[in-house]
């Protein structure tokens, strides 16, 4: 196995161009998984991890939006600058794994694997944000909606590079929350996230379907409602979990996933309701 270990993007993307089935490695707390359990045998990999371009993000203020790397790490957005402009992406990163997987793990990562698990997505989809990839060819932008198309499946092309998101701010509102079976270093059974800009409300579910789902009917029906108290929190949350699909696996039921988004959803959105 052929390991490449470029420094600038402009090498990484020559050499992905080269090679459009080598297996891009970032931080590798999944794909190292894969290969110990023989679930995956690379040929060759492209690690990213010295690429500082896609460790880097930003804030601009004029357009309204923060720029986040592929390259950074979760350690980076749990504290810190990062973590009090996105405080949701913050929630999410806190419950990745033990410290040792956050300071390896990337948000580049989480979308190249698009496990519908993957606890920064809901993030990105309820925060409606942009996905940037590059290749020698140039650069596309794609929005987080139409980015996941299945489980553990994208729309990243041959040959390119996920480089980062673009994520919008001026959130009223935003909060993470995820079910499952002990409180820390465990894949989610259900999760959600939740923002409310402009008056609407906004809502992304994991773990209850093939890929990450906003849940539109209820969004629609909540951004409708002039006052949100007890019982319409409760009705939120049972709308909701109408829009989720889950299935009954090794880690849980069915049943109970559809009851979990309920109550996470409900709660986050009394969440945004006591601020």
């Amino acid at each position: 196995m052929a390991v490449m270990t470029p420094t600038r993007l402009d090498d990484a993307l020559e050499m992905a161009a080269g090679n459009p089935d080598a297996h891009l490695l970032s931080g590798g707390t999944d794909f190292m998984v894969e290969v110990n359990f023989n679930h995956r045998k690379p040929v060759d990999v492209i690690s990213l991890a010295r690429v500082d371009e896609l460790r880097q993000w930003s804030e601009d203020r004029g357009a309204g939006t923060i720029f986040v790397g592929a390259g950074v790490v979760y350690a980076e957005m749990e504290k810190g600058p990062l973590s009090a402009l996105l405080p949701a992406l913050a929630e999410a990163a806190r419950t990745v794994g033990s410290p040792q997987i956050r300071a390896a793990g990337t948000l580049g990562g989480n979308l190249g694997t698009c496990s519908p698990a993957g606890d920064g997505l809901p993030v990105l989809s309820a925060l409606d944000a942009q996905v940037h990839l590059a290749s020698t060819g140039g650069t596309r932008t794609v929005p987080f909606s139409a980015f996941m198309t299945g489980p553990k499946k994208n729309d990243r092309r041959p040959g390119e590079i996920i480089t980062g998101v673009t994520i919008p701010t001026g959130d009223d509102f935003q909060g993470y929350s995820k079910v499952g079976v002990r409180n820390a270093m465990v894949i989610s059974i259900a999760s959600a996230c939740l923002s409310v800009r402009d008056g609407r409300v906004r809502v992304a579910l994991g773990s209850v379907g093939p890929v990450i789902i906003r849940a539109t009917a209820a969004e629609e029906w909540v951004s409708s409602v002039p006052v949100v108290d007890a019982s319409v929190a409760l009705e939120f949350g049972e709308r909701v979990a109408t829009e989720s699909r889950p299935i009954d696996d090794h880690r849980s039921t069915a049943a109970y996933r559809r009851h979990a988004v309920s109550v996470i959803s409900r709660r986050l959105l009394e969440r945004s309701n006591d601020r």
